[in-house]
């Protein structure tokens, strides 16, 4: 997965849209106002916030490397996932579903 396959995968969700709240280096994807997917542009290595239920965000983190707490984000709920080639594009889209899912009604 690179930015530009995020960007599509992302925008391909019901009712999602991306904003530049933060400023021009931090790509941020909403559904019905609340965020569900974060991603810098000017990082030295492609990551991406998403929203975790707690347990399952845990349960993540001890199995895969790239999946760290959220960095700048509520560590509870959210997970930076560095987007290193560890994991499969099906997998980073599932924990993008499950972010979506958790923030759209």
């Amino acid at each position: 997965m690179n930015i530009e396959s995020l960007r599509e995968y992302c925008l391909s969700k019901p009712d999602a849209e991306e904003t530049l709240p933060f400023g021009p280096d931090t790509l941020v994807y909403k559904v019905k106002g609340k965020i569900f997917l974060l991603t810098g542009l000017d990082a030295e290595e492609f990551s991406f916030n998403v929203k975790c239920d707690p347990d399952k965000a845990l349960e993540l983190r001890e199995e895969f490397p790239c999946v760290q707490p959220g960095y700048h984000m509520n560590k509870k709920h959210w997970n930076t996932v560095i987007v290193d080639g560890s994991v499969s594009n099906a997998l980073l889209k599932e924990w993008i579903d499950h972010s979506y899912s958790l923030v759209a009604p």
